[in-house]
């Protein structure tokens, strides 16, 4: 019997990743795939790693991005400086908090774990606290924007309590690069690792990562990274600059073709334009969830303005009318996680997914069963035409 070639129905996603992905995207990745080593690929590289450090706000010379995705940029960051018998104090406010502490175990290192509610952005003065008491803790690891609770953590000022005790500070972008303001250099953070399926508007498979010079001279007076593929000091080798590479993987080619196109997209936007865009739309998208009655778990000034954690409304079936917006109006969004299982929806506007028509057809899908008996004098008149994006 013959095998069929499969196709993926054409969705709407505006769960917590991945998004739509470009057209101009969809285009790159289908161009013909050369060798990993070859001269124009070489060429391609070191224009990724320029627009990757425009995305970044940064000028370190090790950013690049991880043949894995944005797990893996996790796990790298990770292996490449936590020792076994380091205390690394962990932020945890959420699934990927949770995450980076079962990492920091697995490399038999010692978690110190700052906790605060689902919700809740961290708490600096929790912080601070923590490095009082241990003052031999050698990193803290935090979630810029999490994205299993909507909450954005102030980054800069935990990187600056974290840098007074001379710790290093292991940052989670996955989900605010190119949606929310990120600083690198400015805030003075040391590693920092994202997706490409979020804001940047291409396919999961990546993990853009930056390394400033404290943590690349750490990295080189490791005796034993336990990690052979993901061994910064190896990768450089392939990723460094200059014209002359050495063989370290089989990069996957056409999906950093797909990679550089979106960065590209980014750049003739204008990173500062893309946050505006985020937050405008957002902003529209807010106040209908809430015409809605939808309640938001997060407080708006802890909110990340393109990951929307609201309330299903109450003796509704939520799994349900997440398969029947799925499979009557290919539209996509996420259940909550954890403690929020079942009694919150994730609606994420990030990247390509961040237009007005998208918008639209969520409130026209939701309101079939948000308008039942809820503010049912609702009327969109705030509207925007589906091509002011």
């Amino acid at each position: 019997m013959q095998e069929n070639s499969f196709y993926p129905p054409i969705r709407t996603l505006m769960g917590p990743g991945p998004t739509d992905v470009h057209p101009k995207v969809l285009q790159a990745l289908a161009m013909p795939t050369i060798g990993h080593l070859d001269p124009q690929f070489v060429t391609l590289m070191d224009e990724i790693k320029g627009l990757l450090k425009y995305a970044f706000k940064t000028e370190n010379e090790l950013t690049l991005p991880i043949s894995g995705p944005g797990s893996l940029g996790m796990e790298a960051c990770f292996v490449n400086l936590v020792e076994e018998g380091d205390k690394v104090i962990v932020c945890q406010n959420g699934v990927f908090g949770t995450r980076m502490a079962d990492i920091v175990r697995r490399l038999k290192a010692v978690p110190i774990i700052v906790e605060d509610p689902w919700g809740r952005a961290i708490d600096p003065n929790k912080l601070e606290a923590a490095l009082k008491k241990n003052p031999d803790v050698k990193f803290v690891a935090m979630v810029h924007a999490e994205t299993s609770t909507g909450a954005l953590s102030d980054v800069k000022t935990l990187t600056e309590i974290a840098h007074k005790y001379d710790c290093l500070t292991i940052v989670d972008a996955v989900t605010s690069l190119g949606g929310s303001k990120l600083l690198v250099d400015e805030w003075k953070l040391d590693v920092v690792y994202s997706g490409t399926q979020k804001c940047l508007s291409a396919p999961p498979g990546l993990s853009p990562v930056t390394f400033n010079q404290r943590a690349v001279d750490l990295i080189k007076k490791r005796k034993n990274i336990t990690s052979w593929f993901m061994d910064m000091n190896l990768v450089l080798g392939y990723w460094g600059e200059g014209a002359k590479r050495s063989y370290h993987h089989t990069a996957p080619v056409n999906s950093l073709y797909g990679l550089h196109e979106s960065l590209v997209l980014l750049k003739n936007e204008g990173l500062e334009n893309s946050w505006k865009r985020h937050e405008r739309l957002n902003s529209i998208l807010e106040k209908g969830l809430k015409a809605f009655g939808l309640e938001y778990l997060v407080p708006k000034n802890e909110r990340i303005l393109h990951m929307n954690v609201v309330s299903v409304p109450e003796g509704q079936d939520e799994a349900k009318i997440r398969s029947d917006l799925l499979n009557n109006f290919n539209l996509e969004i996420g259940g909550g996680l954890g403690p929020l299982a079942g009694k919150y929806w994730r609606i994420g506007l990030m990247g390509y997914s961040c237009r007005m028509q998208n918008i639209n057809q969520v409130f026209g899908a939701l309101g079939r069963f948000c308008l039942n008996g809820v503010n049912t004098n609702f009327r969109p008149e705030f509207y925007l035409p589906s091509q002011q994006i």
